[in-house]
């Protein structure tokens, strides 16, 4: 896509002129020209109607999102020059969070115990949720997970006693804000 640097014929311009399509930027006021877009043609494949599906879902999340004052704050002030809570929020919905590390350490079956997470995602982290199943697949307890002060760790204490700790598989699952989520089972 081309761009428009202090020319006065493109000054003011936007919308379509011929089969040229001009944008201005409203962060920066910047002006794009690009060709008009051809319609498809051809019947989508199956591919390429996931992807429109996806997309249209994440139209629907940024819409929800600039609908709520508390939400569209927060994804503002991730916002760069030239970009909206719109444009952050439909970006965040195409990314799932990640699980960098758990950290079974200080796991000893014990009450008062803890499981370390730490869990990174491309805008937030919303909530971390830590399941213990004994060996024979036996639900021990399950639970949510605390962020700690350096916004990167999530703490799970143990609230259980479990004699046998050993071989406990233990299932953390990560949630961002547009509810992607991301699963990593470990054993103990």
């Amino acid at each position: 896509m081309g761009e428009s640097k202090n020319n006065l014929a493109t000054e003011g311009l936007s919308g379509q002129v011929g089969n040229l399509v001009f944008r201005r930027r409203k962060g920066d006021g910047k002006v794009f020209v690009s060709v008009h877009p051809s319609a498809r043609q051809g019947v989508p494949s199956e591919a390429q109607q996931q992807v429109n599906s996806r997309f249209q879902e994440a139209v629907i999340y940024g819409k929800s999102v600039i609908a709520d004052p508390d939400k569209k704050a927060l994804y503002g002030e991730k916002a760069a020059v030239g970009q909206s809570a719109y444009n952050v929020a439909v970006a965040d919905y195409f990314s799932a969070p990640d699980i960098k590390e758990v950290d079974l350490s200080a796991y000893t079956g014990q009450a008062g115990s803890t499981i370390k997470i730490k869990a990174i995602d491309d805008f937030k982290v919303a909530h971390v949720h830590v399941k213990i199943a004994g060996v024979d697949g036996t639900l021990v307890e399950e639970g949510e997970a605390m962020l700690q002060a350096d916004g990167l760790n999530w703490l799970y204490a143990v609230t259980q006693e479990n004699a046998n700790p050993a071989g406990d598989k233990i299932t953390v699952s990560v949630w961002d804000l547009p509810n992607n989520s991301t699963m990593k089972e470990v054993n103990s």
